[in-house]
């Protein structure tokens, strides 16, 4: 999968949005059970009104523990075990978005501890187990020895890392390196907000030129050919259709290095 369509912030725009995404082409869409950022049911009635058969489309949800939840909407008991928790959050996700199963319920951030998270991820375990989610991963994790101690302590690993792509986090260079070498995709977000000085750049710009497309596209293709899988939220009909062109040219692996740190 190229590119994989955001709905955090669409708000009331959200069904309409997720609709033109997939009628647009993009074959994949990520939401999570945070009424504080995303619109859920709205992403369900995107799809639903897409026409796209629910085995055609990759469709991600997170669980957001309470402390990224606003406090007038979190969507199951606070006060509630965390295994019941997840379990409503799911229950939730599952009618939320119309369906039946969930192709990667992804944990939104970490826990309190590392054990809590690990209990959290055991819950997630049985939801695989059951049917009713096919994958597991990881957001807003960028401490490599924690994730390499998830990996390593838990029964059924993380198929995905989900990270905010920026310079604070120096790209996340380790991390990306460990990802590829286990066979976990790693999901960039905020790839263009957090890179301006990046689609600014000389490298970009020229390249943008060359290939006759947008820095953005640039930036994602490169990505692309370094295993990343990039969230892209655009709200413009034109973007959706630029970004998804990315592999209508040919780059050399000497040119995506100029752009992509390592």
């Amino acid at each position: 999968m190229k590119l994989i369509y955001g709905t955090a912030w669409k708000k009331e725009r959200t069904a309409e949005l997720v609709e033109l995404a997939l009628k647009t082409g993009f074959k994949g869409v990520d939401t999570a059970c945070q009424p504080k950022h995303y619109n859920e049911p709205g992403v369900g009635e995107g799809i639903a009104n897409s026409g796209i058969k629910r085995e055609d489309l990759f469709l991600q949800t997170k669980f957001t523990s309470i402390a990224g939840q606003d406090p007038e909407t979190i969507p199951y008991d606070p006060s509630a075990p965390l295994e019941a928790q997840i379990k409503k959050s799911l229950e939730t996700s599952l009618v939320n978005l119309k369906t039946d199963y969930l192709d990667s319920l992804v944990m939104h951030s970490l826990m309190n501890s590392f054990e809590e998270t690990l209990e959290g991820w055991k819950v997630m375990e049985s939801f695989v187990r059951d049917g009713k989610v096919r994958q597991l991963g990881i957001s807003n994790c960028y401490d490599d020895e924690y994730f390499k101690a998830l990996y390593e302590k838990t029964e059924l690993k993380p198929a995905v890392l989900q990270n905010r792509f920026y310079a604070d986090s120096g790209y996340d260079v380790e991390l990306r390196a460990f990802c590829k070498d286990k066979g976990i995709t790693y999901q960039s977000f905020w790839t263009l907000s957090a890179n301006p000085h990046i689609l600014e750049g000389q490298t970009v710009m020229d390249l943008a030129k060359k290939y006759g497309t947008t820095p953005a596209v640039i930036l994602y293709r490169c990505l692309s050919e370094t295993g990343v899988v990039p969230l892209c939220g655009t709200k413009s009909e034109v973007h959706m259709k630029e970004d998804l062109a990315l592999y209508d040219f040919e780059i050399s692996a000497d040119e995506v290095s100029r752009v992509i740190p390592s």
